[in-house]
């Protein structure tokens, strides 16, 4: 039986079901390698982003932020302000040499009476868990930093995590899963950056400690996975109607 005579039998009463599904398995598998290739995309033009900004020299923020600084993601800054280490509040689930503990994020005053966010690093969890512990790394107030700037977020990538709700009668929230930027304005007693800065530099070894990230510029395996999809819908579209004709042709 050729192929030709096969084909009128693929939507025949006995055969339409695996028909069916043999067509909606191709069509996800065509998706998922579109999907596969629209975040190569993303990752081209995230590393496009990075490279483009570590080119650029440190930006100076001291007397106030250009208007387009949310477009500078992971470009280098220097800023020097005040801290306010009343307002500061810690970032959850950090881990550095695999120790379990916070980030303290803490508010630095600027000239213009606006403030930005300063990621100061890592401290560990075991014995400093509130704001009174945290009291310890607190350093001068007058202060240069040195960092990269980077955007806020409010939930997880994956999964739809996002940072708790203030109980009845709470004001504000000392410790946060994301760096939420919107939320943790609407707790401040002044104006702050629509980006915060990730400190890159110790400037005391009794300091919280900073990890900054660790950016992989590579492609990734997007392009493979989505070779790969296509190939499983080729497979599917292509062997089906040789699998038909093998059944039809069984005595």
């Amino acid at each position: 039986m050729s192929l030709l005579r096969v084909l009128p039998r693929m939507f025949s009463k006995h055969w339409i079901i695996a028909t069916a599904l043999v067509i909606a398995g191709a069509a996800v598998c065509v998706r998922l390698g579109i999907w596969q290739l629209d975040r190569l995309d993303q990752r081209r033009a995230f590393n496009a982003q990075v490279v483009s900004m570590r080119a650029l020299p440190p930006l100076d923020i001291s007397a106030g932020a250009p208007a387009d600084i949310v477009s500078m993601e992971y470009r280098a800054v220097v800023v020097t302000g005040v801290y306010d280490y009343d307002n500061q509040v810690s970032i959850r689930n950090q881990y550095y040499n695999e120790m379990y503990g916070f980030n303290l994020l803490t508010p630095l005053r600027l000239a213009d009476g606006t403030a930005v966010l300063v990621d100061r690093g890592w401290i560990p969890a075991d014995g400093y868990a509130t704001p009174r512990d945290w009291a310890f790394y607190d350093g001068p107030q007058q202060v240069r930093v040195e960092g990269v700037i980077r955007l806020g977020r409010a939930a997880a990538t994956f999964g739809g995590v996002t940072d708790p709700t203030l109980e009845p009668g709470q004001t504000r929230l000392d410790t946060w899963t994301f760096v939420n930027l919107e939320r943790l304005a609407l707790q401040l007693p002044y104006a702050i950056l629509p980006v915060y800065i990730q400190q890159t530099a110790q400037s005391d070894s009794g300091q919280p400690i900073p990890h900054p990230e660790e950016i992989d510029l590579t492609e990734g395996p997007h392009f493979g996975y989505a070779l790969q999809w296509f190939t499983f819908a080729t497979i599917l579209v292509v062997g089906y109607p040789f699998y038909l004709r093998k059944q039809e042709e069984r005595p």
